[in-house]
């Protein structure tokens, strides 16, 4: 069947994982304590402080051990919705005071750009909040990207190595699974997709390593076998 929609990882499939590592997470642990002590009680930080506590299961913690806590999050590079929500509000600011620009790889944009002309829908599925996969494509090298996607999913929709994330995914999508094309980085996570009937492809960008996968493999977007490459 062919392919009507592709839903893209971003960190190691889209974006240089170094960037998120080198750029995004340290500036998020530069930054993030004194944004939340300084806008605490704007409605949506407040918002995401209380689903931090509750996460905790400690409805009367104060501000710092909140904070304390988002900090072990980030160490332990933890997917907790709520922390992935701040983080995203951090870098938001970061984006616009021009701190640093998302990067995506060139081959990943020529390739997002033909197929939206083609038709085909995209899009993205990350751990990181949609809010922030939003302001990385919205303020990436190329410019800004977000007019090619259709719409974004967070772990809102489940983990990314379950299968009835996928499911929950191609609800959404109205699509028949086989016509949907998962891309990652991350074998466990195509191998869940794969359980939800989406067609798959392990994208492996470093050079010289040597992958044998029961997946699709490419090294870079150009190389998508299911999409005419």
């Amino acid at each position: 069947m062919s392919i009507r929609a592709v839903v893209t990882d971003i960190e190691g499939t889209t974006t240089d994982i170094a960037f998120v590592h080198e750029t995004l997470f340290p500036y998020s642990v530069r930054a993030l304590p004194d944004f939340v002590r300084k806008h605490a009680t704007d409605p949506e930080v407040a918002e995401a402080v209380e689903d931090v506590r509750g996460v905790m299961g400690a409805p009367e913690a104060d501000l710092e051990l909140v904070i304390t806590q988002l900090m072990e999050w980030i160490a332990r590079d933890e997917k907790v919705t709520p922390l992935k929500t701040l983080q995203g509000m951090v870098w938001r600011a970061g984006y616009r005071k021009g701190d640093f620009t998302g990067h995506v790889y060139a081959d990943a944009v020529l390739a997002l750009q033909a197929w939206h002309e083609r038709g085909i829908r995209l899009y993205v599925y990350s751990s990181g909040s949609v809010a922030a996969q939003k302001l990385l494509f919205g303020h990436s090298d190329a410019g800004d990207l977000t007019s090619l996607f259709d719409g974004y999913f967070d772990t809102r929709v489940g983990g990314k190595k379950e299968a009835a994330s996928y499911r929950t995914i191609l609800q959404t999508l109205g699509e028949p699974a086989a016509s949907v094309l998962f891309l990652s980085d991350v074998v466990a996570e195509l191998d869940a997709a794969a359980a939800a009937g989406l067609q798959t492809c392990l994208l492996v960008r470093e050079p010289g390593l040597e992958v044998k996968s029961h997946h699709p493999v490419a090294r870079d977007f150009s190389e998508i076998p299911q999409l005419g490459a």
